[in-house]
């Protein structure tokens, strides 16, 4: 990988991996174009979401800091559990086992047989079309935040897991599940932003080594793009924030259906390899 690779990469990274439109499938797309036909890696794609990430820790900063001061009043009985920030503290972790337990489950079909491009064309056109059906579902919901129970916490945590299949989205699967679950756009999407923390940084750390080991993931290149989407990440949270609770996901329904279409045109005509 070189550096104008990198640079394209993370630019990608932090533009779709908040979106509902799935960041591994486009850095896994994109690479391959770049790289006449080999994949960036799983590796490459989970360290560069740490840069992302770290943009949600930032943008959150005072939301998280009040949920982990109160969790850890709760651990010390200073709080009481039932406070809203320490029950959301317990309610991340719990949301987080799934996706946790899945990918070590997992961990090499997800590095091999699941990054096949024929897969991430049916999750992109099918994940659109559950994405729509959610949103139209989710028209009138008004559960917010501080209704969010044990149950739909673990549940919110499924739906998340479904995120280690390239095209599913991390944000498409956890927000359509929201409004399969009966909260509100704004509160499915928000959740959807704190509930990734454990689950991104846990991947990210983890697979710090295994760059360097591969010609294509080398670690100059990597910590620039993970620079650039943290960056770009930061933006593209703010925009979403605010587009969420005016907006419905319309836009990114069709755009899921016209990039899977393209990706498998491109696969049909060879320019992109399957695996």
């Amino acid at each position: 990988m070189d550096w104008l690779q990198a640079i394209v990469l993370g630019i990608v990274q932090g533009l779709t991996e908040f979106l509902p439109i799935s960041s591994s499938a486009h850095v896994s797309i994109v690479g391959q174009l770049f790289f006449e036909g080999k994949d960036p890696g799983a590796a490459f794609t989970a360290v560069t979401q740490l840069g992302t990430e770290t943009a949600v820790l930032v943008y959150f900063r005072k939301d998280i800091w009040r949920i982990l001061t109160q969790w850890f009043g709760s651990l010390r009985g200073t709080v009481d559990r039932s406070d809203p920030d320490a029950r959301m503290g317990w309610l991340v972790i719990i949301g987080s086992i799934p996706i946790v337990v899945l990918g070590l489950l997992f961990q090499d079909a997800i590095d091999t047989t699941l990054r096949n491009l024929w897969i991430t064309v049916a999750m992109l056109a099918g994940v659109a079309i559950i994405l729509a059906i959610a949103d139209k579902f989710g028209e009138r919901n008004t559960k917010d935040l501080k209704q969010l129970t044990w149950r739909d916490g673990l549940l919110f945590g499924l739906f998340q897991a479904a995120a280690l299949i390239p095209g599913v989205s991390r944000s498409g699967a956890t927000i359509s599940g929201g409004l399969f679950l009966g909260y509100d756009r704004p509160a499915a999407t928000r959740y959807s932003f704190l509930l990734a923390i454990p689950a991104v940084f846990g991947s990210g750390l983890y697979r710090l080594k295994d760059i360097g080991g591969d010609a294509s993931a080398a670690w100059g290149p990597t910590v620039v793009a993970t620079v650039l989407s943290f960056f770009i990440g930061y933006a593209v949270i703010a925009w979403l924030i605010r587009y969420v609770s005016t907006h419905n996901f319309r836009i990114f329904v069709l755009y899921r259906l016209a990039i899977a279409a393209v990706v498998a045109v491109l696969l049909l005509t060879g320019v992109l390899a399957a695996a």
